[in-house]
């Protein structure tokens, strides 16, 4: 990269200038509006130059132009100083990024294993938006990881066993009269999150009864029946009761087919599934080997627990004194399996900011524990998503489903297609196709365009627009692109060998293009598909400028033109390949 480059020359300036050794030398894109195309601040070498940060920034601008043919000019801003490069760079540039079919990726040896562990829904309700950002997100970091030389896996732990699937077990044993997805004309997933709102309003109304009659809140608790019954469940089937067992087996069938369809909606795929009903047991023994250890201990009633009060933290459960087991316990089993199945150096768990906590608790168990993988743990923490009207609770029935979410942005965006008048020279098998192409880029594009440790509120009627930061805005230019190229003469699709004089708004371009590669690694480091999508915007605003400012296709100069449409082909690339990383499909028409 020629950053790596000018630091090199800047390191060497500064040896020979000033007779010190940097290690790190920081460069930054110059600040619009500044002639420039990268930055040095020379602030911290005054101490060494003795001499006002003008003259310092001087002499090493001197220096680094002397010696790199790729620096065209430079100046200086007080204690900023701004290289130029040469249009024979560019120009190079463009030629070798367009021979490179992997351009933007990463090409050396592989760097490091990664599992990311996401989605990770529950077997007693659908998948509702919540899910769908975690989904996005955690596909997402699975390609752009690998996108930087790292060997990922992608895993699924399913929460398949619990109270809450108690729950939902209970109220169709009481309460549903035998009845089956088909019966009932619904997906499996949205049947049994059905029951799981039935068995809460029942329960809730017991407790009021409780209430009426003079109870507290807590002792009607331990007077529901409700209640009671699914705990009781709970260590039936723990215990491996048959009958539990049999309806636990078929409902979870139930959820994991409506669970493939809205997976396959979203577009998200998994290397691995871990169930909980499996990985406990290993929790299990690793209590067991905890206490063997005296890193846990057990209190009077039999549970266990690890007190980390010394690290800041509190007392942490670890298995009830009943003997059944805790999210914690089967987490702990899930990352020994997993470092079993694949040694990695780090285990990425997209999990919302509420589980924070909970993730700082399972790496300092690891460590305690002295586990090989503790310290490769990583919880990529996200904030919860918000609608207009408030949160979501799935127990009350007011989550937004994300089968419906996805449905309600195919159908805008086939309105909106419509009333653009954007249809025209499709059949209608290919508008169908169209429609999803857009609908579902909007959703994934104002999902991952917002910073993942930022709380974010979802409004559908926002992401569907063709001006501005989203994904209908960005498809629709790479579109446009695709019409250029297809009604380009075919000796004006040769590579273009010359040096060109790039005008102002050809070099923006060029330069949002070539910053793609580090735009990538940046996004991998900090486990941020915005970081990624909002570049991609970036480029698709650079390039509308560029198309709106200069001919391209009926440029009188050959060599010109040959280099617009070279251009065109790499943002084209650019947006696809990203977008791609990203998840989100980019139309050939529009």
């Amino acid at each position: 990269m020629i950053q790596d480059k000018l630091i090199q020359h800047i390191q060497s300036a500064l040896q020979v200038c000033y007779q010190i050794q940097v290690e790190q030398v920081l460069i930054e894109p110059t600040r619009e509006g500044i002639a420039g195309d990268f930055t040095l601040v020379v602030f911290p070498y005054v101490k060494h130059s003795k001499k006002s940060p003008e003259q310092t920034a001087e002499e090493i601008g001197k220096a680094v132009a002397d010696s790199m043919p790729e620096i065209a000019s430079y100046n200086v801003i007080k204690g900023f100083l701004n290289f130029t490069l040469t249009h024979t760079y560019w120009s190079d540039f463009l030629k070798q990024a367009n021979q490179q079919t992997a351009f933007g990726y990463y090409q050396g040896e592989t760097r490091s294993k990664i599992w990311v562990e996401y989605s990770s829904p529950n077997t007693n309700k659908p998948l509702h938006l919540g899910h769908v950002r975690n989904n996005l997100l955690g596909y997402a970091i699975v390609q752009i990881l690998k996108a930087n030389g790292h060997e990922v896996r992608s895993c699924n732990l399913i929460n398949d066993r619990g109270i809450h699937i108690c729950k939902s077990m209970l109220a169709w044993q009481k309460l549903g009269n035998h009845e089956t997805p088909e019966t009932a004309g619904m997906k499996g997933d949205h049947l049994v999150g059905k029951y799981y709102v039935i068995f809460d309003q029942e329960y809730k109304k017991e407790l009021k009864q409780w209430q009426e009659s003079g109870l507290d809140e807590k002792a009607a608790e331990s007077k529901s029946t409700w209640m009671q019954e699914a705990k009781e469940m709970l260590r039936k089937w723990e215990s491996g009761d048959a009958e539990v067992l049999r309806v636990w087996k078929m409902m979870n069938e139930w959820v994991y087919a409506g669970f493939n369809s809205t997976y396959q909606k979203l577009g998200v795929s998994f290397d691995q599934f871990y169930y909980e009903s499996e990985t406990y047991l290993l929790g299990k023994s690793i209590v067991d080997e905890g206490l063997d250890k005296q890193v846990f201990f057990k209190k009077d009633d039999g549970s266990v627990w690890i007190d980390l009060t010394n690290d800041g933290l509190d007392q942490k459960l670890l298995l009830r004194s009943d003997g059944t087991s805790v999210y914690m316990t089967q987490d702990l089993g899930t990352a020994e399996k997993k470092y079993e199945h694949f040694q990695y150096n780090r285990s990425v768990y997209v999990v919302g900011n509420e589980q924070d906590y909970h993730f700082k608790v399972l790496q300092l168990i690891c460590q305690k524990l002295n586990k090989p993988y503790a310290a490769g743990i990583y919880h990529l923490s996200y904030g919860m998503v918000e609608l207009p009207h408030g949160k979501m609770k799935s127990r009350e029935g007011t989550v937004v489903d994300a089968d419906d979410l996805i449905e309600e942005m195919i159908n805008t965006a086939e309105k909106t297609t419509i009333e653009l008048g954007k249809t025209e020279g499709f059949d209608a098998q290919s508008l169908e196709q169209l429609y999803q192409t857009i609908g579902m880029g909007a959703l994934k594009y104002f999902i991952l365009k917002v910073d993942p440790k930022k709380k974010m509120l979802f409004n559908p009627a926002e992401s569907i627009d063709f001006h501005g930061n989203t994904g209908p805005f960005i498809q629709y230019t790479y579109a446009r692109i695709q019409s250029i190229m297809r009604n380009a003469k075919a000796e004006d699709l040769q590579t273009n060998d010359s040096a060109n004089a790039f005008n102002p708004m050809e070099i923006e371009l060029i330069k949002n293009i070539h910053a793609f590669p580090e735009t990538i690694e940046e996004s991998g480091r900090e486990m941020s598909p915005a970081v990624l999508a909002n570049y991609v915007y970036e480029v698709a605003k650079s390039f509308n400028h560029f198309y709106h400012e200069c001919s391209i296709l009926k440029e009188p100069d050959q060599q010109t033109r040959m280099m617009r449409i070279q251009l065109c082909k790499l943002t084209s690339h650019v947006i696809k390949t990203a977008f791609g990383l990203l998840g989100i499909a980019v139309p050939e028409k529009m």
